[in-house]
């Protein structure tokens, strides 16, 4: 009797679990970038009726999934905004980027989302916020960086592998077919002195082009008449000599322009506070909870079996032939 009240407490609690695993793979493949995947925490209570959400970018700018889950960076950031911009009582987004840059689309789509934020977005710099990661805080309507922060590099990066003298000493001929003659101008069985100059040419043209792209949201964020704010640093005349990939401390991107002023996070609150002539706001954050549905993701994963060299570093996972605003940091 015993046995069969055991087995059938078993089995009703494995059906429970397959349902709510299923309830939640469900709700997350419908509504990954939905809102109402987040809860509001608080960070800091002022016990005010006044918010302030804090919102962060922290790591390699990216549009893959970012975690077991699959949730994306750019729909998660946007989302949070979205929670932000319809709370009547949130009076501004302060941004925290600890970030060496990225992709170059996904670093513009969220450059886009801090443009078209309907609240003030004050954008606190940490470490590390270079090249994709000044990039997404470039339209802000006010920068704080510590004086230590690492920012600027400016510019875009692409790179790429010829390994054709590795394959030559083991004896490997690439054979290719192709449809155009620049088909395989970005293969890796290419050797450098068989690039030819129209080759480089186009693919210079592209970085050329996203770098102007780069020096132009830089020079629409910074201006004055597109943040909601009078009063604020403006880039120095010959800011354009410092966008050539060159990493700034704070103190340096302060002089030229680049940021509003020093310091951290308390900076940022007393800002906005000031802004928008408020006593004081709590700081909230918007997360993501943990629900069966995640916690089965994890377990079920398989783990593949791999070759890996242990080079002592951790190396972003950069793709060869794509476009980067990356710090140079992590590339040497």
């Amino acid at each position: 009797m015993w046995l069969s009240l055991c087995l059938m407490g078993c089995l009703l609690l494995g059906c429970f679990l397959i349902a709510s695993l299923a309830i939640g793979s469900a709700g997350m493949s419908m509504s990954t970038n939905d809102s109402s995947n987040f809860e509001e925490v608080i960070l800091r209570n002022n016990h005010s009726d006044n918010k302030i959400a804090v919102i962060d970018l922290s790591g390699l700018i990216a549009s893959f999934s970012v975690d077991a889950s699959g949730h994306n960076m750019i729909e998660s950031l946007r989302s949070q905004f979205e929670l932000a911009n319809n709370d009547d009582y949130v009076k501004a987004i302060l941004f925290r980027i600890n970030s060496p840059g990225g992709e170059v689309l996904a670093s513009d789509k969220i450059a886009d989302i801090v443009r078209e934020s309907n609240k003030p977005v004050i954008s606190v710099m940490g470490a590390l916020a270079a090249s994709g990661g000044y990039y997404v805080a470039a339209p802000s309507d006010w920068i704080v960086a510590h004086e230590l922060t690492i920012t600027g590099s400016i510019g875009v990066i692409m790179s790429g592998y010829s390994i054709r003298n590795l394959m030559d000493k083991v004896g490997v001929q690439p054979i290719v077919f192709k449809s155009g003659k620049h088909k395989d101008m970005l293969s890796l069985g290419k050797r450098e002195e068989d690039i030819t100059p129209e080759e480089r040419k186009i693919v210079q043209g592209m970085i050329d082009e996203t770098f102007e792209r780069f020096k132009k949201i830089v020079r629409e964020g910074r201006d004055m008449d597109n943040r909601d704010t009078e009063d604020g640093e403006s880039l120095d005349e010959d800011w354009e000599s410092f966008a050539d990939g060159r990493i700034l401390s704070g103190n340096m991107a302060l002089a030229q322009g680049f940021v509003d002023e020093l310091g951290d996070l308390d900076t940022g609150y007393e800002r906005v506070l000031s802004l928008e002539g408020i006593p004081d706001a709590n700081l909230t954050q918007y997360r993501q909870p943990i629900n069966l549905a995640n916690l089965f993701s994890l377990f079920g994963k398989s783990e593949t079996k791999e070759i890996k060299i242990d080079l002592g570093i951790d190396l972003p996972k950069l793709k060869t032939g794509r476009l980067y605003f990356l710090s140079p940091l992590l590339l040497y």
